[in-house]
């Protein structure tokens, strides 16, 4: 998710001068704030700001206030006071769909500087079971995975499994043939030997970024696994991208070893 625009981050600022201890940024704006992954179109409207207990919800123009529990984590980034990661994802299941709460939480245990584990949401659910939305977070739950990268990486990833096809490993390691570690592939069918690499694009504007995938896709593909490279307009072609997927994973299906 980006960062916070520069008119987003004055209205933060302007409001955080006069915001007492009792108030801290939470909920969207707090998602925001802390880069958790969440489409842009959340991204509008008031500052959401919370209250711990007992104070009440603030009112003021331009703000939407919320009432928090007196023991909510509190965080600093950009020099203001916010709800932390997971209690932030807890809080937004009053609003989000449950897709954006999976993506999200993807997002907490992703593969690089993960924020939580998938025990740590576990327990975070457990323990707001009579929360507004605690419905909605025992279903992302179950298809929360660790190790991602990207947000569409996790789209992706849905969109395969509620199509009927099997699971993927997610950033699963590839090997050559004497072990070596070659590098990890986003969505792997490993028994198939077949990979789905979310290509976003954001890499070619690092060219020595994209000189190394370049580099790793090639060692993977010689070592005899089929890629196939997802960019935004394959993922909208769901039809297109899954006959696709279907047809590699029938063909490169490991033949059973009947014996003699």
């Amino acid at each position: 998710m980006p960062h916070p625009t520069s008119d987003r981050m004055l209205l933060v600022s302007a409001y955080a001068v006069r915001m007492p201890a009792s108030h801290v940024f939470s909920h969207l704006t707090a998602a925001e704030l802390l880069g958790l992954r969440l489409p842009e179109r959340w991204i509008t409207g008031p500052l959401d700001v919370g209250a711990l207990h007992p104070v009440r919800a603030p009112k003021a123009r331009g703000v939407r206030g919320h009432e928090l529990l007196a023991r909510t984590r509190v965080v600093e980034i950009h020099g203001v006071r916010v709800t932390a990661q997971v209690e932030t994802w807890v809080a937004l299941a009053s609003r989000l769909p449950v897709d954006d709460l999976i993506v999200m939480g993807d997002g907490l245990v992703c593969r690089k500087n993960p924020v939580a584990s998938v025990d740590d949401l576990q327990a975070a659910v457990t323990d707001a079971r009579r929360r507004p939305g605690a419905a909605k977070l025992r279903r992302a739950l179950l298809e929360i995975r660790p190790r991602t990268d990207s947000a569409r990486e996790t789209r992706l990833r849905l969109l395969l499994v509620r199509s009927g096809l099997p699971e993927p490993e997610v950033n699963g390691a590839i090997l050559d043939a004497a072990g070596r570690f070659i590098g990890f592939g986003d969505l792997l069918y490993r028994a198939e030997r077949l990979l789905l690499e979310y290509d976003g694009g954001d890499h070619r504007r690092d060219e020595g970024q994209f000189n190394r995938d370049v580099e790793r896709l090639d060692d993977i593909m010689e070592t005899g696994v089929r890629v196939i490279r997802v960019n935004k307009e394959l993922l909208a072609n769901a039809p297109k991208l899954l006959a696709r997927v279907r047809r590699n994973l029938a063909d490169r299906a490991p033949v059973p070893n009947r014996g003699n």
